[in-house]
């Protein structure tokens, strides 16, 4: 032992037969920086509104559906004259007007039966996985990027290979940022998720005791 007396500022000496360090029990944090980070406010409300809207597409998508079912081709067409009249006498070459009176002339029960069930199937599939992503489920995730992504790719080749359209290249562009807003949410959610599962998981182990189920439950 030093016989000289301890000073305040100078750090106490160390117990023998013990090393200097971290103890047995402690655990080092792990850094974030690889974790994908949650949201903005203004991104995240973006988030919510694409999926509102995506969600109110699947809407209009089912009762067009359901009007197809119970329509007759003939009923359809005259309903598009009453719509498109107004319209064509300001405008007779309006392009939307004539392209709808163009295709509903050529209707027929076959392709009212395909749309219907095209357009029924699509729209219940998008208002499903809308709710279950605003109701914070997160095996719906991956579902809706895999929804949209076969959307993107059918929509890109009706853009490349048959017509170009304004409204559908923009309606791309719209599922593309989704898919991109909707892929950040959901490595942030996981990496939420797994911070605080750690914590039960890590007293645990030092307990010898495996975690309770209801701590790993998946939402």
């Amino acid at each position: 032992m030093s016989d000289h007396p301890q000073r305040p500022g100078d750090r106490p000496p160390s117990s023998p037969g013990r090393r200097e360090g971290a103890s047995p029990g402690a655990t080092t944090p792990t850094p974030a920086g690889g974790a994908a980070k949650p949201l903005s406010p203004a991104l995240d409300t973006t988030f919510k509104i694409g999926l509102v809207l995506k969600g109110l597409d699947g809407v209009l998508e089912v009762v067009g559906g359901i009007l197809l079912l119970f329509l007759s081709p003939q009923a359809i067409a005259h309903v598009v004259r009453v719509l498109t009249a107004h319209e064509l006498t300001e405008d007779p070459h309006d392009m939307i007007a004539r392209y709808l009176l163009h295709t509903t002339s050529h209707l027929h029960h076959g392709t009212t039966l395909f749309g219907a069930i095209y357009l029924l199937s699509h729209g219940a599939a998008k208002i499903v996985l809308v709710v279950l992503v605003l109701r914070g489920k997160l095996w719906a995730y991956p579902w809706l990027i895999g929804l949209l992504l076969a959307f993107i790719a059918y929509q890109l080749y009706q853009i490349t290979a048959v017509h170009f359209s304004a409204g559908l290249t923009a309606l791309t562009v719209f599922d593309a940022a989704l898919v991109w807003l909707t892929w950040r949410e959901y490595h942030a959610k996981r990496a939420m998720r797994h911070q605080a599962t750690t914590p039960a998981r890590a007293a645990a182990a030092a307990s010898g005791r495996p975690a309770r189920p209801g701590q790993h439950r998946r939402s």
